[in-house]
C-alpha cells in the first residue's frame, strides 16, 4: 500500500472523513557540493522518491492538531500563541508556523496524519522533508501563493532560530523546488537554480550504512569556524569567493588544518559546477569519486564505515562513482550506477559491505522527484 493511501485511510478513521487536502515534501540525496552550501558556494542534489507525507483538513479555532503514524503521537498547538517546548519531533512543524507568521502570513489551523518515509538520521533530510510538508501545509488550508524560494529560506529560518539546527540553505531548496527526472544546481548565494539532467541510462544508488551520525554537531561547527577564518585570510565574504589560482599563491601561509578545509571548499565548487555542465557518466563519476577522497583527506568529515562503503561500491559492476554524502561521520554514501544493473550492484555492495563490517546496509534507487506540492 503506498504511503499516500495509508495516510488518507488513517486520517478517514481517526477522523471520519477523508482529508481535503494531501500534500507531500521529498527528501533528497546530494550527488556532489558537500559543506559548500555555508560557503555561499555551489551544491548539485536531488529530491528522492522518497517524502513525508500529510493528510489533513482545515480547523476553524487556529490549532494545529498533527498525528504522527512513525510515533505513534500526537501534538496540538495555536498558531497564535507558539510556545517553544523541548525538543521533539512537534517543533518542526510549530517552527514552520512560527517563521510563516514573522513573515506576515496569516495562518489557519489544520488537523492531520503524518507520515514518512524518508530514513531519518541517514543524511537524506526528513527534517527538510517535514518542514515542506507543514509549510505546504500551512499553504493549502491558509491560501497564500506558494513561492518556492521564499518559503525555502522561512523553514530553514524555522530550523535555525526555532528547532536550533545551524543548517544551510540547500535541503529545503530542494525539497521545496525538486523537478522529476532532473538534479538542481543551487547557488547557496544567490538561490539561483539549474534544471540538470542526470547522464542518460543511470541512476542514484544511496547506500545507507547503518551508522549514524554522532558529534557532528560540534564537528560542524569546527569546520564553520575554519571556512570563516580562512575567508577572513583571503579577504572574502566567503571561500566561494576564492579561485582557485588564489588559493594557491597563498595557501602555504595558512596553517595546515585551516589550509586543507580551505582546499577541499575551492576544489569541491569546482567539481560541482564541471558536474554540472557535463552528460558523461564517466566524468560525473570521476568527480564524485574526487569529492569524497576531499572530504575523508582535506575535510576530514567521512568515518571508517562511509570509507568502506565507498570503496565497496566503486568497484562493483555498473559503478560510475562513489561519494559520503550530507553532513559525514556516518548515514550515506552515494553512487552513480548503470541503470539496467542497479539491483544488482545493490546486492554486490550489501554483501561486500556486510562482509567487511558486519552491519547490513540499507540500499535505495532513487528516481529524481518532484519538490514539495499538494497532490
Amino acid at each position: 500500500m503506498s504511503l499516500k493511501k495509508t495516510i488518507a485511510d488513517k486520517f478517514k478513521h481517526r477522523f471520519g472523513v477523508p482529508p481535503t487536502f494531501v500534500v507531500r515534501a521529498p527528501g533528497r540525496v546530494n550527488l556532489i557540493g558537500e559543506h559548500t552550501d555555508y560557503n555561499d558556494g555551489f551544491v548539485l542534489p536531488m529530491a528522492i522518491d522518497r517524502a513525508t507525507w500529510i493528510a489533513l483538513r482545515p480547523r476553524s479555532d487556529g490549532h494545529v492538531v498533527l498525528h504522527s503514524l512513525d510515533h505513534d503521537e500526537t501534538i496540538e498547538f495555536s498558531v497564535n500563541d507558539l510556545r517553544k517546548d523541548a525538543k521533539h519531533w512537534g517543533e518542526y512543524p510549530k517552527g514552520v508556523a512560527w517563521a510563516l507568521r514573522e513573515a506576515g502570513h496569516v495562518l489557519r489551523g489544520w488537523e492531520g496524519v503524518v507520515a514518512c518515509n524518508v530514513p531519518m538520521g541517514a543524511g537524506l533530510s526528513s527534517s527538510a522533508s517535514f518542514e515542506l510538508a507543514a509549510a505546504r501545509a500551512f499553504a493549502a488550508v491558509s491560501g497564500f501563493a506558494w513561492d518556492a524560494v521564499a518559503i525555502a529560506r522561512l523553514c530553514q529560518r524555522a530550523e535555525n532560530r526555532w528547532v536550533g539546527v545551524n543548517c544551510g540553505i540547500m535541503d529545503q531548496m530542494i525539497s521545496a523546488a525538486g523537478r522529476a527526472g532532473h538534479t538542481l544546481l543551487i547557488d547557496c548565494r544567490s538561490l539561483a537554480t539549474q534544471l540538470v539532467l542526470l547522464p542518460a541510462g543511470t541512476v542514484v544508488v544511496v547506500l545507507d550504512t547503518a551508522t549514524r551520525r554522532g558529534l557532528v554537531d560540534s564537528a560542524y561547527n569546527e569546520r564553520r569556524a575554519q571556512c570563516e577564518a580562512a575567508a577572513r585570510f583571503f579577504g572574502v565574504k566567503a571561500l566561494r569567493d576564492v579561485k582557485p589560482k588564489q588559493f594557491a599563491a597563498q595557501a602555504d601561509q595558512l596553517d595546515e588544518v585551516t589550509r586543507r578545509r580551505a582546499r577541499h571548499v575551492i576544489s569541491e565548487n569546482e567539481r560541482t559546477l564541471r558536474a554540472a555542465e557535463t552528460r558523461d557518466a564517466v566524468e560525473l563519476g570521476q568527480l564524485m569519486n574526487a569529492s569524497h577522497d576531499s572530504l575523508r583527506d582535506d575535510f576530514e568529515v567521512t568515518n571508517k564505515e562511509l570509507n568502506v562503503m565507498v570503496e565497496c561500491a566503486r568497484p562493483a559492476e555498473g559503478c560510475f562513482g562513489a561519494r559520503m554524502t550530507g553532513a559525514g561521520f556516518g548515514g550515506c554514501a552515494v553512487a552513480l550506477v548503470r541503470a539496467d544493473v542497479a539491483e544488482k550492484f545493490g546486492n554486490a555492495v550489501a554483501g561486500s559491505y556486510h562482509k567487511a563490517t558486519g552491519l547490513t546496509p540499507k540500499v535505495y534507487v532513487c528516481q529524481p522527484s518532484n519538490g514539495a506540492k499538494v497532490v
